[in-house]
């Protein structure tokens, strides 16, 4: 091989190639290494109503490292995502010094228990709000169900005016409902479409007829449910 001199110049060729792109891309490392090119801005898009600028210079200042080219946009997406409100976010980079980051918020649709907020999507998530919302309540991993239901029992009250105002679906999934006039519905474990129509159904000729708003109807029997009122109780039965 070493008389070969067309062979060694093709090794030296390769070799010198290979030394050239070892060059280029230490010098290119170093290069985006330099402190001369820093993240200056943070542009915030898309419908973002609770997330602040504080919040946004807090993860600036504690979870970005690096600067225009080495930044982490992993990490700066997982950052954002720790703060309250946010289901979702995309980081990218814009030259020659920002990051853009899309945000899409959490929108509530009530309260989750006593400590969290749920959205129309059934996901559960921590944030403040002062707006009065309905509150559901059930066992763990409930709450696309929970919320679906919520959504369906608004549907069937609707004819009669009437919202719910707190789901609480038990541990054997019985299901109670407190309506906006302070009436608790019994709904039981099976049915609760054909119940609370039923309920509905009779409405305006038996419930809506007392003089004062009824306490609580258990809508558990076959063929009507029972009602408590102050001063009052008796079954009313579907015709």
């Amino acid at each position: 091989m070493w008389d070969d001199a067309p062979a060694m110049r093709m090794t030296a060729n390769l070799l010198y190639a290979v030394a050239a792109v070892l060059l280029l891309y230490g010098a290119a490392h170093y290069v985006v290494h330099l402190p001369i090119f820093p993240l200056r801005e943070i542009q915030l898009t898309g419908d973002v109503a609770h997330v602040t600028l504080e919040q946004v210079e807090t993860v600036m200042s504690g979870e970005l490292r690096g600067n225009f080219f080495t930044v982490d946009l992993e990490r700066a997406r997982a950052a954002f995502e720790k703060l309250p409100w946010i289901r979702k976010v995309n980081v990218r980079r814009q030259w020659p010094d920002r990051l853009k980051v899309a945000v899409v918020e959490h929108q509530p649709l009530a309260r989750w228990g006593s400590t969290a907020l749920v959205s129309a999507q059934g996901e559960v998530f921590e944030a403040a709000i002062n707006t009065t919302l309905p509150v559901l309540q059930g066992p763990d991993g409930s709450a696309p169900e929970v919320v679906s239901r919520f959504q369906e029992f608004e549907r069937l009250l609707e004819p009669i005016g009437r919202h719910v105002v707190q789901i609480t679906m038990s541990a054997r999934r019985a299901w109670v409902l407190k309506l906006d006039n302070g009436t608790v519905l019994e709904l039981g474990r099976d049915n609760l479409e054909s119940r609370l129509a039923g309920f509905v159904d009779a409405y305006e000729r038996t419930v809506a007829r007392l003089p004062q708003p009824a306490t609580y109807i258990d809508l558990r029997y076959t063929n009507g449910f029972a009602v408590r009122s102050p001063g009052l109780k008796w079954d009313a039965k579907k015709t």
